[in-house]
């Protein structure tokens, strides 16, 4: 009987995202482009409460890895789920390759999935630096010298790329969900940052849709930029509504700020919106049950 009362208690209380872990792990795993598979985070650690994220290290084949990076978003989609294309992570510390997050829908909330793809080579001095629980390690013959290299300039060039209006409409979505999870941990100075990052990705948006070749860094000269068309005015008023708030949100806030960002993007770039009718539709659902 106690026996039985600890494999009842033990499954009760591990962590609710143990199960689409698991999926992901077998999904990512039917590539042969994969040599590894780590999780890293609260779920490596044993910490995670139910609104931590699924965060993985991919270590890919050094050759095959812009190969596999161009496929990950219909992977993500149509194998796992996944509600929109996976963001380029602009928070993650760099590591040597490139950090991808995907919104997923489970057991009646969106997860964050946080997948760093890394070169295979790398994976010795990933391991050295940072703490991981491995779950896959398949023996490939190693990459030679001009691959390797290969795979860091194609990691270099994929995260310089300019982001699209689409890139920075998804950004606002994800950081939403990570605002969502701060606010309900009382995380108050993490949720300033978010909000923070949030308010820059729609400055970036802005510029992005109605002076993409802006010759100004940053936040330098917007009014001089933006404000020459009744689009830009009402951009900039949609802008300064945003950081007129209050430096730590609140739920309401967030959503507010998402529902102001869409209005934005209609007007300014509806193009960005493009194919993303029932994603956005379904996000909304979500955020309803915040």
């Amino acid at each position: 009987m106690p026996t039985l009362q600890l494999a009842e208690l033990t499954h009760a209380n591990r962590p609710a995202q143990l199960p689409l872990l698991a999926s992901l792990a077998d999904i990512l795993a039917t590539s042969r482009a994969v040599t590894h598979l780590m999780v890293r985070g609260s779920l490596a650690h044993g910490t995670a409460d139910r609104l931590s994220d699924v965060d993985f290290v991919v270590g890919v084949h050094d050759a095959q890895l812009p190969a596999f990076v161009k496929a990950l978003d219909d992977l993500m989609s149509i194998e796992a789920g996944a509600l929109l294309p996976g963001w380029r992570d602009t928070i993650v510390a760099d590591l040597g390759g490139i950090g991808m997050v995907f919104l997923i829908p489970d057991d009646g909330r969106l997860h964050q999935i946080d997948l760093y793809l890394v070169p295979a080579t790398h994976i010795p001095r990933l391991r050295a630096t940072v703490a991981t629980a491995s779950i896959l390690d398949r023996e490939m013959a190693p990459a030679g010298p001009e691959a390797a290299l290969a795979a860091e300039r194609f990691a270099g060039e994929f995260l310089a790329q300019p982001r699209t209006c689409t890139e920075l409409l998804i950004e606002h979505l994800v950081l939403a969900v990570l605002l969502h999870k701060r606010i309900k941990r009382g995380q108050r100075f993490v949720a300033y940052s978010e909000w923070h990052r949030l308010h820059t990705a729609t400055k970036d948006l802005i510029k992005a849709a109605l002076a993409p070749a802006s010759r100004f860094w940053g936040w330098y000269q917007l009014r001089e930029e933006i404000a020459v068309t009744p689009i830009g005015r009402a951009c900039l008023a949609d802008l300064d509504a945003a950081i007129s708030g209050p430096a730590v949100p609140t739920a309401p806030d967030v959503v507010a700020a998402i529902e102001r960002m869409l209005a934005l993007v209609d007007r300014a770039c509806p193009e960005a919106l493009g194919g993303l009718g029932d994603a956005i539709a379904a996000y909304r659902t979500y955020q309803e049950l915040v």
